[in-house]
């Protein structure tokens, strides 16, 4: 069974849906016949490869988000990560654009497979959220697939040019064909979708339900599992 997450790098909801799909997936007795592919998706390509200022900063400045209205959901996604394991440091994090990140998951898919794919999309989340590096920087994204084992040079090389620009958009262009507006969004066997980062059991009864179904059209996984259909996520306009 195939099971696709569009997410984005920059999105704080990604990290924790990753998690929560993770422990679902570590409970489900078929586990070992379902391949994970993560496919990338922007919030906002506008974010400048570098920005001067914290993500309060860019949110209430460039998006123009009242402050403390941004301090609070900070506040509560950063709660809402530690409990799943994570520490985020919004007060460290670099503002950066993500789609030279993309384009770096893509080039490990191909060098080493998904497993290597999912090392690095890991290590990319881990670096923005929680380690405080730019995940824009070629220095830093080289060291991440050396990490992943990746040669370090090749990942300079390959960045330098635009290699796998065209992927990352197709991976959007798909997302967008899909009906998808906000992340992380999962799609399982190309038979249910599910929005936001809902909890574990939510997933595990969704990873039961793609087993066994046919054939179908893409339809609402999450609300047909009893879950809430406006779960946390990432949109355009901001997160929830």
């Amino acid at each position: 069974m195939l099971v696709e997450i569009w997410s984005d790098i920059g999105c704080p909801w990604c990290f924790i849906g990753k998690r929560r799909f993770e422990t679902a997936l570590s409970r489900f007795e078929h586990a070992s016949e379902v391949e994970v592919r993560w496919r990338s998706y922007q919030l906002d390509p506008s974010v400048p490869e570098h920005f001067d200022g914290t993500e309060v900063d860019y949110l209430s400045r460039v998006k123009g988000m009242d402050p403390a209205q941004v301090a609070g959901m900070l506040e509560h996604v950063t709660s809402q990560a530690a409990g799943e394991g994570l520490n985020y440091r919004f007060e460290d994090l670099v503002v950066a654009n993500s789609f030279t990140a993309h384009r770096l998951i893509h080039l490990a898919r191909e060098s080493g497979g998904e497993e290597t794919a999912a090392a690095v999309k890991e290590a990319l989340l881990s670096a923005h959220f929680e380690k405080g590096l730019d995940i824009a920087s070629h220095d830093v994204l080289a060291e991440i697939g050396s990490q992943s084992g990746l040669d370090p040079e090749t990942v300079r090389s390959t960045l330098a040019g635009t290699d796998y620009a065209e992927a990352v958009e197709q991976d959007v262009a798909e997302a967008r064909a899909l009906g998808v507006n906000g992340v992380p969004f999962f799609v399982l066997d190309r038979r249910y979708g599910i929005s936001g980062a809902q909890p574990a059991e939510l997933f595990e009864q969704a990873l039961a339900q793609a087993w066994e179904a046919g054939h179908q059209p893409l339809q609402p996984a999450a609300a047909t599992a009893g879950a809430s259909p406006d779960g946390a996520s990432c949109s355009a306009e901001g997160c929830s």
